[in-house]
């Protein structure tokens, strides 16, 4: 049997296969945030807007996610309240954005929102595809699929939006569907929190038992 003194542990293989699928989940994120903040702009969408900024924070949520997968678990609850109070914060971000566009009274281009939105949808949902087996795990891995199914429900939105603004030539409906995303992201950092603040709360107690066994 070969010994590797000083070398670090070998990922069990369940890690291996998550840190993959993280990969493969960032570089779609990155892309996608690139393809959308340009058409948000040359749409004129506040949901395509609200919609790239998602892309951008599960990017840096994923590359957190990666930092920390096979450490401990206090590691990843920690890495999952950093990921709950970023996606509270895109949620006022979303809700400050769709604001400024209704008082500007913004009428996006609705066929080239429909257009993204469409590619947009294909993106989450392979990647909501590739996660879906993660949904039972500890809070870090649970809150990336919460974030992953609630992006394919606000592609949904984004595309519905579209459908609006071509329908009534205002820009309301994608204002709706800009709040409808701040709701679901206000929503999602809630879940991510409880459950992470009760992994701590655990811990702490785990740790406090075992000094008074040793004591």
């Amino acid at each position: 049997m070969q010994s590797c003194c000083g070398c670090s542990p070998e990922l069990p293989k369940h890690d291996r296969k998550f840190r993959i699928v993280l990969w493969a989940a960032l570089v779609i994120n990155l892309a996608m945030f690139a393809v959308e903040i340009v058409g948000s702009v040359v749409a004129g969408s506040s949901a395509l807007q609200a919609d790239a900024l998602d892309f951008l924070a599960d990017a840096a949520n994923y590359g957190i996610s990666l930092s920390v997968v096979g450490l401990a678990l206090i590691w990843r609850t920690r890495a999952a309240l950093i990921k709950g109070a970023t996606m509270g914060a895109f949620a006022v971000g979303v809700l400050a954005g769709t604001a400024w566009h209704a008082l500007n009274g913004t009428v996006p281009h609705a066929e080239l929102m429909g257009g993204i939105g469409i590619a947009a949808l294909i993106a989450n949902g392979a990647v909501a595809a590739t996660l879906y087996a993660y949904r039972s795990g500890d809070s870090n891995m649970r809150s990336i699929w919460l974030c992953s199914r609630n992006d394919v429900i606000a592609n949904l939105a984004v595309l519905l939006a579209a459908a609006g603004v071509f329908g009534s030539g205002s820009g309301w409906p994608d204002g709706a569907v800009a709040l409808v995303m701040a709701v679901l992201g206000i929503s999602c950092a809630r879940q991510v929190l409880q459950q992470a603040l009760a992994e701590l709360r655990l811990l702490r107690q785990h740790e406090m038992h075992s000094a008074v066994s040793i004591g």
